[in-house]
């Protein structure tokens, strides 16, 4: 177990991925977020590494960091990847190739957060933006509740909330939050007005490297819920049952699903699956997020809700700025190595069904 390739920053994480490629001599893109800079300063960047043979029909696209402070879940398991010369043998057996996509959202990464510079989930952002915003008419009901004007909640203001989940019940609630809402910015699992730079940028990636392929795999790393350290394989693209099916067939019958009621995950609209579709139609897809657990839902709920309190309260002291910013990382990285040896070994078993599927 490579327990030196998960960082403790998007910076050392960045610097791993790139030092790993390397070593490799593999080609390396680097697609830079215009305008800002990191939490230390550094600059933000999606990169994109490519391992194999370049024109092989057989493509796994392997990214991180939707969700920001996700990445260091993901990252670990890409630059583990690129450590190991088992797995780029079993590249070159498969006669296919791997694309590593190094942090879908640089900058969520680099402050600690799941969302991007504008506040923007990129999970609920992978949508027609040309069609009216899905209406999440639970969410306005809570949002106030959320993210009351003093943190932590005020009694009464908890009182409240929890009224309505006992009227409504829990699976209501997570729905309610975290199914994504398009009306109030500045709330959580925020959908966005428009594509973001991430969605973009992932998209032009997609049609160079994939579009021209004729089988394609996808795994997307995520944490946060489910059993501690526990890989849940959810399946990450379109309603479509040919998609779906091929999907269990690959990983297996407990791939899980929202759109069936199989999954951890409440029902989502714009999630960056759809993107496969979208960028590479026609093409046979498989695709995952591979969901990792930390913490209870209901304790990683509420620290969401003290970060996106705490971007609306610049201000707050700076003793409160630091607890809740722990309390990010640790509810999304568990930096223990039972529980890194438990992701990457989950991580590389499924990435190598893929790899055996996509042999010609």
């Amino acid at each position: 177990m490579d327990a030196a390739a998960f960082s403790r920053n998007y910076a050392e994480a960045r610097e791993r991925f790139l030092a790993a490629a390397q070593a490799r001599r593999l080609p390396v893109e680097s697609h830079v977020l215009p305008d800002l800079r990191g939490a230390e300063g550094e600059t933000l960047a999606m990169d994109v590494a490519l391992a194999g043979d370049a024109a092989a029909p057989g493509l796994l696209i392997l990214w991180s960091a939707t969700h920001g402070v996700e990445g260091h879940c993901g990252a670990g398991c890409q630059t583990a990847f690129l450590r190991d010369d088992g797995f780029l043998h079993a590249i070159d057996n498969a006669r296919a190739a791997v694309l590593f996509i190094h942090a879908l959202n640089p900058h969520g990464f680099s402050y600690g957060r799941r969302v991007n510079e504008d506040n923007v989930d990129l999970n609920r952002n992978f949508r027609d933006f040309t069609a009216p915003a899905p209406v999440n008419a639970a969410y306005a009901e809570i949002h106030a509740l959320l993210l009351p004007a003093t943190w932590p909640p005020p009694p009464a203001i908890e009182a409240q909330l929890g009224a309505w989940i006992a009227r409504h019940g829990e699976p209501a609630f997570q729905t309610a939050m975290s199914g994504g809402q398009y009306a109030y910015p500045d709330g959580v699992f925020f959908g966005g007005t428009k594509p973001t730079w991430s969605n973009g940028t992932l998209r032009a990636v997609l049609r160079q490297h994939a579009a021209k392929r004729k089988q394609l795999a996808v795994i997307d790393f995520h944490t946060g819920l489910g059993p501690r350290g526990h890989g849940e394989k959810i399946y990450n693209g379109r309603a479509d049952a040919a998609d779906i099916g091929r999907t269990r067939e690959w990983w297996g019958q407990d791939v899980t699903s929202f759109l069936d009621g199989t999954s951890s995950s409440a029902p989502l609209v714009g999630i960056n699956g759809g993107a496969i579709a979208d960028e590479c139609p026609a093409i046979p897809y498989a695709s995952i997020a591979l969901e990792y657990g930390t913490l209870p839902l209901r304790d990683m709920l509420g620290v969401l809700r003290a970060d996106h309190w705490l971007h609306n309260h610049p201000d707050a002291p700076a003793g409160l700025r630091a607890t809740i910013r722990r309390q990010m990382r640790d509810a999304f990285y568990i930096d223990a190595d039972d529980w890194k040896a438990q992701v990457l070994a989950q991580a590389r078993t499924a990435a190598l069904a893929a790899l055996a599927r996509l042999a010609p």
